[in-house]
């Protein structure tokens, strides 16, 4: 995927300059800006592949940012990595409620945020696996047409609510879900889920899908991610 577009906005200079020579040295079209009010601009004039988006910003902050990209529809389809700084957990639930796609926390290394960015640029307008929507992990498939899960060729017994809640974890592998997206994905069939309930109900599902356990992993602080 080099050569896509990546709109940094840092303001810390050597911060920015960190992420600019490693996404440059990687063949990144890399364009900088220090302000939320110019990458909002920016971002309407050169359609980047992808924002790399720091939280704390003079003036318009980087959730501001977030919210106005995700709103306005020439702009929402943009990816958003976010940089945070330790001890922001709720604004990185936040973020992620507003449609950022994942996030790092400074310090960190520019190996994790070259891999974090290339991931979500390499599932970004990921369909489902066939015309059927059937998912398919190695020893895991998910049948959403026959509410029907498979370890190893075995099909497994899950709750509806377990089934949804792997289900929507698959559907966008690496993508970080709140527990309050996940309640938001199982509603509406009368069932009672809440944010503490979907702790619960993963460590049920982890014990009944055995092996294929370790495809779900907890996000700290956050919430929870489906890795192949």
């Amino acid at each position: 995927m080099p050569g896509e577009k990546v709109l940094v906005v840092e303001d810390e200079e050597d911060i920015q300059e960190l992420i600019r020579y490693n996404l440059a040295r990687e063949a990144y079209q890399v364009t900088c800006v220090t302000r939320g009010e110019e990458a909002i601009k920016k971002a309407q004039s050169i359609s980047p592949d992808l924002m790399v988006l720091d939280l704390m910003l003079p003036g318009v902050d980087g959730l501001e940012v977030c919210r106005n990209l995700k709103k306005n529809p020439e702009t929402s389809g943009i990816p958003v990595v976010m940089v945070t700084a330790k001890g922001e957990e709720s604004d990185v639930v936040t973020g992620l409620e507003l449609g950022a796609d994942d996030y790092v926390t400074k310090p960190f290394s520019p190996k994790i945020l070259l891999s974090r960015i290339k991931a979500v640029l390499r599932r970004r307008g990921d369909a489902p696996r066939d015309e059927n929507g059937i998912i398919e992990y190695k020893d895991l498939v998910i049948h959403p047409g026959r509410h029907e899960v498979q370890v190893k060729n075995k099909p497994i017994e899950l709750t509806f609510t377990e089934f949804r809640i792997l289900q929507t974890l698959a559907s966008r592998p690496g993508w970080v879900f709140t527990r309050s997206q996940i309640v938001d994905a199982v509603r509406g069939e009368n069932y009672a889920v809440t944010d503490r309930s979907v702790d619960f109900q993963i460590v049920g599902l982890r014990k009944k899908l055995g092996t294929c356990a370790a495809y779900i992993q907890t996000v700290r602080g956050v919430g929870y991610r489906f890795q192949e």
